[in-house]
């Protein structure tokens, strides 16, 4: 899992054009510096690598079973996305 764990880190601070060794698990996407296009962005781009199928509506990411409040919580949400599809 940790290839996948930093393959996502990689992917988020792409996105938010950041090197990974600054990102940490408790950051929000807010604190990356990623805005909620960036995030749909960062989603899809997860779904491209990993070959899965993100339940995330952008619009009332509230009401959503991928939780995206922190980048730790957007790992596990993808590792168990990743793991559910072996």
């Amino acid at each position: 899992m940790t290839e996948i764990r930093d393959r996502i880190i990689q992917i988020i601070a792409e996105q938010a054009m950041l090197d990974p060794a600054e990102l940490r698990p408790e950051m929000s996407p807010q604190e990356i510096g990623i805005d909620s296009m960036g995030l749909v962005e960062s989603i899809f781009a997860l779904e491209e690598e990993f070959d899965i199928s993100v339940p995330f509506n952008a619009n009332a990411p509230e009401t959503s079973d991928f939780d995206i409040s922190t980048l730790a919580s957007i790992i596990a949400a993808v590792e168990k996305l990743v793991a559910e599809k072996a």
